[in-house]
């Protein structure tokens, strides 16, 4: 899987662009605030539906403008396809996959699959639990489409479910219909639970090999899912559903003094371990980097497994922050990957990368190949 070409109308500071992208590494580099990340964004745009900066899509806009448009094309397969995402001041975002316009967003989830490392992705080691719990769902999405209706399923049941917490408190004859809430959510949130355990099984057996290769054998990492109802030990999806439930009946007390659901998916955090000890609360700054860089290389490797194409790596400004070793083998892993490196200084990767590789100048939102 590779973009050939991306297509720019009104999105942050960009007028109009066209550019046309190699099938391997690909060097965006210029002074800062120029537009190299918001290049980055638009594709992460693409594959995932949403910025990987904001939620707001208002900001995504071109000052003075009414909206913007984004469009890939992509080769994938031998084959060639388009996603396009556009977005008005006054409507909803709207989507087209190979010019044809999609009813939902989720449609597009599996056309363009991308990982993206960026400085701020620290924050899934050193902020809470919703900054992992998005890395996690970000990621399944893009492999596994069902999961992403799911998450969406489980958001609008729970907000129900939190209004009627709050409306029993007034009067307590709707707590018989609490049953059908409670059915829903645990329906939903076991297969968000389930689909989460597999993943970091998963994800935990390909970081704890990168993170050797990493690190020459010194350091053992591991991934532990902290669920907030009691999974040790269970795999069938049933018996996940009857520890939901029987969870949410011991809270049902609680939960109508706080008028809020406190158990679910939407509770759930998971640890990053290195040689047993927890990276967030003993880890240095450099375990932390590398910790987090065996985490996207082992998304690369599992998207590759399940859907038969590399994704595409989009790193942020990050070289920096890895030393010559970890760049020497972060390079080697990507022979067969489309990257997009964002950097200040061109000469960084003199000598460092193939023939084939192309240096894109960005200067306030003008891009200029060279």
């Amino acid at each position: 899987m590779y973009i050939k070409r991306l297509q720019l109308k009104n999105f942050r500071n960009y007028k109009e662009a066209n550019i046309n992208f190699a099938r391997n590494f690909n060097i965006i580099y210029g002074y800062n605030a120029q537009g190299k990340t918001n290049i980055l964004e638009a594709i992460f745009l693409c594959a995932s539906g949403r910025s990987h900066r904001t939620s707001r899509d208002v900001e995504l806009i071109r000052i003075s403008e009414k909206g913007y448009q984004v469009k890939a094309e992509i080769e994938k397969s031998g084959l060639e396809s388009s996603v396009e995402i556009s977005y008005d001041r006054n409507e909803k975002k709207k989507v087209k996959i190979n010019e044809i316009a999609q009813k939902k967003i989720g449609s597009l989830i599996g056309h363009l699959n991308a990982v993206i490392f960026s400085p701020e992705d620290l924050l899934v080691i050193k902020e809470g639990p919703s900054e992992r719990r998005r890395f996690l769902d970000i990621t399944i999405s893009q492999i596994k489409p069902s999961y992403f209706y799911d998450l969406q399923q489980y958001a609008k049941v729970l907000a129900q479910r939190n209004i009627l917490l709050k409306e029993i408190e007034k009067n307590r004859r709707l707590a018989d219909t609490l049953e059908v809430w409670n059915h829903n959510l645990v329906k939903t949130g076991s297969r968000i639970i389930k689909t989460r355990q597999e993943f970091i099984n998963k994800l935990s057996i390909k970081a704890e090999n990168n993170h050797r290769k990493l690190t020459n054998g010194n350091e053992k990492l591991k991934l532990r899912y902290i669920a907030s109802i009691n999974i040790e030990g269970l795999t069938e999806l049933d018996e996940i559903e009857k520890n939901f439930m029987k969870t949410l009946e011991s809270l049902y007390r609680k939960e109508l003094m706080k008028a809020t659901t406190l158990c679910g998916p939407q509770r759930d955090d998971y640890d990053i371990l290195i040689d047993g000890m927890s990276v967030k609360l003993y880890g240095s700054q450099g375990q932390q980097r590398t910790g987090i860089l065996s985490l996207k290389l082992s998304e690369i490797d599992i998207m590759k497994e399940d859907t038969g194409e590399y994704p595409v790596l989009l790193l942020d400004d990050v070289m920096s922050e890895l030393d010559g070793k970890r760049q020497e083998y972060l390079f080697k892993s990507l022979e067969d990957v489309q990257t997009f490196i964002t950097c200040t200084d061109r000469n960084f990767f003199n000598n460092k990368l193939g023939p084939g590789c192309k240096f894109l100048n960005v200067s306030g939102g003008i891009v200029v190949e060279k």
